[in-house]
């Protein structure tokens, strides 16, 4: 199928995107990677009026200060796989970057495009979740920042107002004893997950996890993250026996749908093999181990 027709903007600062979205509101959309909006607009699943292009403007920075590591939403999926700065500061999200489509979509998909559309079976709005990332997000009010847990609201729905665009991403940098991992099940390499895994795991002093993060893709109407399981594990040494009970209660504090790649109950399978997979691979690396995780399933 075509494209159907629009009309073309490309402004080269945020405020005259921004503008552009208050004069246009739901007749317009953005074009950053193009890997969701493109293929959308081929189906005629979304027919926007006009087209606001802001590759143009400058948000694609990488900068590390105070313990954290800033990224502009126009950072793509490649640089995300493949620099060395964020592989040494933030490895969850390197790891997760890799996992996306094939590498053309890699070349153009963008860090904010992905979280602004809000897949619940993408990777990266899990890998947010599990990073506690701040976003910036910016309208015709100005600047504001908004915690990871409050923007995603429902499939393909954020907490962006109309007239607001994400700018930029705030994660922290890992500490020495904060062990990662991310696991998927798909159908093919680069496919969509059906289910995805996103751990964070720190070890104490004493050897006993003192922060934990489980966050979950392809399971919900949005990326979940399970306080319940994370609870489960605060204190608790991290030998398999106490892994595997908390990967068994993520059944129950899941409730997936069915559709045509997957039962509700293969789901739910899938996130306890996938969760275990990665709570041991994360505590392995927290113990100051670092072994090779398969980059698919």
């Amino acid at each position: 199928m075509a494209l159907p027709s629009f009309a073309y903007e490309a402004p080269s600062t945020v405020e005259e995107a921004v503008a552009l979205l208050a004069r246009h509101g739901d007749r317009a959309k953005i074009l950053a990677g193009g890997q969701s909006l493109v293929p959308m607009m081929t189906l005629g699943l979304l027919q926007p009026e006009v087209v606001i292009d802001i590759n143009g403007i400058a948000l694609d920075g990488i900068h590390r200060r105070d313990g954290h590591l800033d990224l502009g939403a126009l950072v793509r999926h490649r640089v995300l796989e493949e620099s060395s700065e964020i592989a040494d500061a933030c490895p969850l999200l390197a790891d997760a970057a890799a996992l996306i489509g094939n590498v053309r979509i890699r070349t153009l998909g963008t860090l904010g495009g992905s979280l602004s559309h809000a897949d619940p079976a993408a990777e990266l709005p899990m890998t947010a979740l599990a990073l506690d990332a701040e976003l910036t997000i910016q309208g015709q009010g100005g600047a504001r920042k908004v915690p990871v847990g409050d923007f995603f609201l429902d499939i393909f729905q954020t907490a962006l107002a109309p007239d607001e665009i994400l700018t930029s991403v705030s994660v922290p940098v890992r500490q020495a004893s904060e062990g990662w991992a991310v696991q998927e099940f798909a159908r093919r390499s680069g496919d969509f997950a059906i289910v995805a895994v996103g751990v964070r795991l720190a070890i104490d002093g004493d050897g006993r996890i003192a922060m934990t993060r489980v966050c979950l893709a392809g399971v919900g109407p949005r990326p979940l993250r399970l306080r319940a399981v994370e609870d489960s594990l605060i204190g608790q040494w991290p030998d398999p026996d106490v892994l595997a009970r908390a990967a068994e209660r993520v059944a129950s504090e899941i409730t997936p749908a069915s559709d045509v790649h997957a039962s509700a109950a293969y789901r739910s399978h899938l996130a306890v093999v996938l969760s275990r997979r990665a709570l041991t691979l994360a505590a392995r690396r927290a113990q100051g181990e670092h072994p090779h995780a398969p980059r698919n399933h």
